[in-house]
């Protein structure tokens, strides 16, 4: 049987793709309509903010912890967290989990060197493109990475927080990421991590200016492989 995957859920939007990711391409590797088991838990999005806007990744850490110990309770195998951003909280909390968790900057980055990609810009919350959750990830493979202008970030930033969390989107929306992107490429980058799970709903590679790392469908992809077990996975999944 595969293993019971755990999802520690932050924006509805995001946690959704990632489900329906994991069930819609579980019959890839299973078959019709199967996919492993799947539990999901989320504190208010609410929550989570209150913690970010004071600097309190610790307390972000504890709202984490706090779905990992009731996802473990359900009988979950492993832990996925399908939110970027909350991926700064992992320090605090990765030696008092009770499951282990895959994290969504490894699964990309990993996923950038098999692809060849040698430079990357980097998309998503201010908190994220300010923090160390990719350039850690990317430095460790010899990755090289872009971060938005200033004004760049506080207009995704306001996009990704007042429109896609909120399942609202907009061509005007699609025209900033495009802008930016290929500001991107004009850096030199090839490819852009898509770095919020809200992102993949407005872009994709149909319109935007470099390849894209879907961070969300990534880590669900990787979520399938580690439930399933290299045995049955399909080399070109």
């Amino acid at each position: 049987m595969p293993d019971h995957v755990g999802i520690v859920a932050c924006s509805a939007e995001g946690a959704a793709l990632c489900y329906r990711t994991l069930c819609g391409e579980g019959a890839t590797l299973l078959g019709s309509h199967d996919h492993p088991e799947v539990s999901m838990h989320t504190h208010p999005l609410a929550a989570y903010m209150r913690c970010i806007e004071r600097d309190d990744w610790a307390g972000v850490g504890e709202l984490m912890l706090s779905s990992a110990q009731k996802l473990a309770t359900a009988g979950a195998d492993f832990l996925i967290c399908p939110d970027n951003t909350m991926h700064q909280a992992m320090p605090y909390i990765e030696g008092r989990s009770p499951l282990r968790w895959l994290h969504i900057a490894q699964v990309v980055a990993a996923r950038a060197v098999e692809r060849g990609f040698r430079r990357l810009g980097i998309t998503g919350t201010k908190y994220l493109v300010q923090s160390d959750v990719y350039p850690e990830q990317l430095a460790a493979r010899g990755l090289d990475f872009v971060r938005p202008d200033p004004g760049e970030c506080e207009e995704i930033n306001r996009i990704i927080m007042d429109e896609l969390v909120e399942g609202v989107f907009t061509p005007e929306a699609i025209l900033c990421f495009q802008r930016v992107i290929t500001r991107m490429k004009e850096k030199g980058c090839d490819a852009v991590v898509l770095g919020c799970t809200e992102i993949p709903l407005i872009m994709s590679d149909a319109n935007s200016p470099l390849p894209t790392l879907d961070s969300t469908r990534l880590l669900a992809r990787a979520a399938l492989r580690r439930a399933v077990g290299p045995a049955k996975v399909l080399a070109d999944f």
